[in-house]
Protein backbone atom coordinates (compact mmCIF):
# COMPACT_ATOMS: atom_id res chain seq x y z
CA UNK A 1 0.00 0.00 0.00
CA UNK A 2 1.38 3.22 -0.96
CA UNK A 3 0.33 7.10 -1.09
CA UNK A 4 2.64 9.93 -2.64
CA UNK A 5 4.04 13.06 -0.84
CA UNK A 6 5.81 15.70 -1.86
CA UNK A 7 9.29 14.55 -1.02
CA UNK A 8 8.70 10.08 -0.46
CA UNK A 9 6.33 8.24 -1.34
CA UNK A 10 4.35 6.58 2.10
CA UNK A 11 3.61 2.85 2.69
CA UNK A 12 2.80 0.40 5.27
CA UNK A 13 3.42 -3.24 5.55
CA UNK A 14 3.10 -5.75 8.40
CA UNK A 15 4.71 -8.53 9.95
CA UNK A 16 2.53 -11.75 9.45
CA UNK A 17 0.26 -12.22 12.69
CA UNK A 18 1.37 -8.27 13.92
CA UNK A 19 0.65 -5.35 12.83
CA UNK A 20 0.77 -2.98 10.43
CA UNK A 21 4.10 -0.01 10.04
CA UNK A 22 4.56 3.21 7.80
CA UNK A 23 7.31 3.56 5.68
CA UNK A 24 8.97 6.49 3.52
CA UNK A 25 10.30 5.50 0.18
CA UNK A 26 12.87 8.12 -1.24
CA UNK A 27 13.61 7.38 -4.56
CA UNK A 28 16.28 9.25 -6.61
CA UNK A 29 16.35 9.37 -10.46
CA UNK A 30 19.39 6.67 -11.67
CA UNK A 31 19.72 5.19 -8.04
CA UNK A 32 22.40 3.05 -7.18
CA UNK A 33 21.48 1.82 -4.27
CA UNK A 34 18.73 1.22 -1.65
CA UNK A 35 19.23 1.88 1.88
CA UNK A 36 16.67 0.09 4.45
CA UNK A 37 17.11 2.80 7.38
CA UNK A 38 15.48 2.20 10.81
CA UNK A 39 15.33 4.80 13.38
CA UNK A 40 16.80 5.25 16.59
CA UNK A 41 14.95 4.65 19.97
CA UNK A 42 13.74 7.57 21.05
CA UNK A 43 12.61 9.32 17.43
CA UNK A 44 11.16 7.86 14.37
CA UNK A 45 11.23 7.56 10.92
CA UNK A 46 10.33 11.52 10.29
CA UNK A 47 12.70 13.02 12.87
CA UNK A 48 15.19 15.55 11.49
CA UNK A 49 18.20 13.89 11.49
CA UNK A 50 16.19 11.08 9.50
CA UNK A 51 15.04 13.09 7.21
CA UNK A 52 18.12 15.20 6.57
CA UNK A 53 20.27 11.67 6.00
CA UNK A 54 17.47 10.73 3.41
CA UNK A 55 17.87 13.89 1.23
CA UNK A 56 21.26 13.72 1.51
CA UNK A 57 21.61 10.53 0.29
CA UNK A 58 18.94 11.15 -2.43
CA UNK A 59 21.68 13.74 -3.86
CA UNK A 60 24.37 10.73 -3.56
CA UNK A 61 21.77 8.48 -5.40
CA UNK A 62 21.26 6.24 -2.82
CA UNK A 63 17.38 5.65 -2.30
CA UNK A 64 16.00 5.19 1.38
CA UNK A 65 13.55 2.98 2.84
CA UNK A 66 12.48 4.73 6.28
CA UNK A 67 9.95 2.79 8.58
CA UNK A 68 8.80 2.84 11.73
CA UNK A 69 9.16 -0.47 14.56
CA UNK A 70 5.53 -1.10 16.34
CA UNK A 71 6.24 0.73 19.57
CA UNK A 72 6.76 4.05 17.09
CA UNK A 73 3.99 3.71 15.12
CA UNK A 74 1.91 3.33 18.26
CA UNK A 75 3.46 5.92 20.12
CA UNK A 76 4.65 4.39 22.73
CA UNK A 77 7.96 4.96 24.83
CA UNK A 78 9.37 1.92 25.23
CA UNK A 79 11.30 -0.08 22.29
CA UNK A 80 10.03 -3.27 21.18
CA UNK A 81 11.42 -6.74 22.54
CA UNK A 82 14.26 -7.34 20.29
CA UNK A 83 12.50 -10.12 18.42
CA UNK A 84 9.99 -8.14 17.64
CA UNK A 85 11.93 -5.24 16.04
CA UNK A 86 14.20 -7.99 14.47
CA UNK A 87 11.14 -9.39 12.57
CA UNK A 88 9.91 -5.92 11.13
CA UNK A 89 13.51 -5.05 9.90
CA UNK A 90 13.42 -8.50 7.89
CA UNK A 91 10.20 -6.75 6.61
CA UNK A 92 10.93 -3.73 5.65
CA UNK A 93 14.19 -5.64 3.43
CA UNK A 94 11.60 -7.43 1.98
CA UNK A 95 9.22 -4.92 1.14
CA UNK A 96 12.36 -2.68 -0.05
CA UNK A 97 13.34 -5.92 -2.56
CA UNK A 98 9.89 -5.12 -3.98
CA UNK A 99 9.70 -1.14 -3.97
CA UNK A 100 13.14 -1.34 -5.60
CA UNK A 101 13.46 -4.44 -7.51
CA UNK A 102 17.08 -4.72 -8.78
CA UNK A 103 18.40 -2.23 -6.72
CA UNK A 104 21.87 -3.78 -4.71
CA UNK A 105 20.14 -3.35 -0.50
CA UNK A 106 22.54 -2.17 2.25
CA UNK A 107 20.31 -1.92 5.91
CA UNK A 108 21.20 -0.77 8.90
CA UNK A 109 20.56 2.54 10.86
CA UNK A 110 20.69 5.19 13.56
CA UNK A 111 21.20 3.35 17.27
CA UNK A 112 18.33 0.95 18.54
CA UNK A 113 17.54 0.58 14.78
CA UNK A 114 21.07 -0.74 13.32
CA UNK A 115 21.93 -2.95 16.41
CA UNK A 116 18.12 -4.67 15.67
CA UNK A 117 19.71 -5.06 11.75
CA UNK A 118 23.03 -6.50 12.81
CA UNK A 119 20.98 -9.28 15.42
CA UNK A 120 18.33 -9.93 12.67
CA UNK A 121 21.56 -10.54 10.24
CA UNK A 122 23.26 -12.70 12.98
CA UNK A 123 20.04 -14.94 13.28
CA UNK A 124 19.65 -15.18 9.69
CA UNK A 125 20.78 -13.69 6.57
CA UNK A 126 18.25 -10.70 5.57
CA UNK A 127 17.75 -11.79 1.94
CA UNK A 128 19.64 -9.46 -0.85
CA UNK A 129 21.34 -7.40 1.79
CA UNK A 130 25.38 -6.87 0.81
CA UNK A 131 25.79 -4.80 4.10
CA UNK A 132 25.28 -2.98 7.22
CA UNK A 133 25.70 0.30 7.99
CA UNK A 134 25.61 1.86 11.66
CA UNK A 135 24.77 5.60 12.28
CA UNK A 136 26.32 5.44 15.81
CA UNK A 137 26.19 1.75 17.25
CA UNK A 138 25.01 1.88 20.72
CA UNK A 139 28.02 -0.44 22.01
CA UNK A 140 27.06 0.21 25.48
CA UNK A 141 24.63 2.54 27.69
CA UNK A 142 26.04 6.33 28.69
CA UNK A 143 28.68 5.64 31.24
CA UNK A 144 28.62 1.52 31.50
CA UNK A 145 31.43 0.89 29.02
CA UNK A 146 31.44 -2.82 28.23
CA UNK A 147 31.86 -4.35 24.37
CA UNK A 148 28.81 -7.45 24.90
CA UNK A 149 26.30 -5.63 22.75
CA UNK A 150 28.64 -6.36 19.97
CA UNK A 151 29.29 -9.94 20.13
CA UNK A 152 26.57 -10.98 17.80
CA UNK A 153 28.63 -9.27 15.15
CA UNK A 154 30.71 -11.95 14.86
CA UNK A 155 28.06 -13.80 13.78
CA UNK A 156 27.63 -11.24 10.59
CA UNK A 157 29.17 -12.21 7.12
CA UNK A 158 28.28 -9.20 5.41
CA UNK A 159 30.19 -5.85 5.34
CA UNK A 160 29.54 -4.27 7.79
CA UNK A 161 30.60 0.71 8.21
CA UNK A 162 30.69 1.97 11.31
CA UNK A 163 29.95 5.66 11.41
CA UNK A 164 30.99 7.03 15.37
CA UNK A 165 31.65 10.24 16.43
CA UNK A 166 34.59 10.85 19.37
CA UNK A 167 32.44 12.07 21.51
CA UNK A 168 29.70 9.55 21.32
CA UNK A 169 29.40 8.47 25.33
CA UNK A 170 27.32 5.21 23.59
CA UNK A 171 30.79 3.74 22.29
CA UNK A 172 33.83 4.78 23.63
CA UNK A 173 36.12 4.36 20.52
CA UNK A 174 38.48 2.19 23.19
CA UNK A 175 36.34 -0.49 22.76
CA UNK A 176 34.80 0.19 19.21
CA UNK A 177 38.37 0.28 17.91
CA UNK A 178 39.13 -3.78 18.45
CA UNK A 179 35.88 -4.86 18.25
CA UNK A 180 36.14 -3.81 14.71
CA UNK A 181 39.40 -4.96 14.23
CA UNK A 182 38.67 -8.48 15.27
CA UNK A 183 36.00 -8.34 12.62
CA UNK A 184 37.21 -9.59 9.36
CA UNK A 185 34.51 -7.12 6.99
CA UNK A 186 34.23 -4.36 9.29
CA UNK A 187 34.93 -0.50 8.06
CA UNK A 188 35.45 2.07 11.01
CA UNK A 189 34.50 5.79 10.63
CA UNK A 190 35.64 8.03 12.92
CA UNK A 191 33.42 11.44 12.78
CA UNK A 192 35.88 13.92 14.67
CA UNK A 193 34.32 15.83 17.48
CA UNK A 194 30.33 14.15 16.89
CA UNK A 195 28.10 13.14 19.42
CA UNK A 196 25.39 9.91 18.99
CA UNK A 197 23.32 12.48 17.28
CA UNK A 198 26.54 13.87 15.26
CA UNK A 199 26.05 17.11 16.51
CA UNK A 200 29.41 18.96 16.88
CA UNK A 201 30.30 21.79 19.53
CA UNK A 202 30.63 25.45 17.55
CA UNK A 203 34.23 26.14 19.04
CA UNK A 204 34.63 23.01 16.11
CA UNK A 205 34.71 24.99 13.67
CA UNK A 206 32.24 22.77 11.86
CA UNK A 207 28.68 22.43 11.39
CA UNK A 208 26.11 19.72 11.47
CA UNK A 209 25.78 20.28 7.85
CA UNK A 210 29.36 19.26 7.27
CA UNK A 211 28.66 16.37 9.59
CA UNK A 212 25.47 14.90 7.85
CA UNK A 213 28.29 15.49 4.25
CA UNK A 214 30.65 13.36 5.54
CA UNK A 215 28.60 10.49 7.12
CA UNK A 216 26.36 10.09 3.26
CA UNK A 217 29.84 10.90 1.31
CA UNK A 218 31.01 7.72 3.48
CA UNK A 219 28.17 5.46 2.86
CA UNK A 220 27.92 6.44 -0.49
CA UNK A 221 31.93 5.58 -1.33
CA UNK A 222 31.45 2.37 0.63
CA UNK A 223 28.24 1.61 -1.00
CA UNK A 224 29.91 1.51 -4.22
CA UNK A 225 32.60 -0.89 -3.07
CA UNK A 226 30.44 -3.72 -1.99
CA UNK A 227 27.26 -3.61 -4.14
Amino acid sequence: MTKETASARRVTFAVEGSGRVSGLLRMPERAAACYVLAHGAGAGMTHPFMETIAAALAARRIATLRYQFPYMEQKSRRPDPPRIAESYVRAAVEEAAKLAPGLPLIAGGKSFGGRMTSQAQAHAPLPGVRGIAFLGFPLHPAGKPSDARGEHLTSVRVPMLFLQGTRDKLAELALLKPLCARLAKATLHIVDGADHSFHVLARSGRKDADVIDELTGAIAEWAARIT
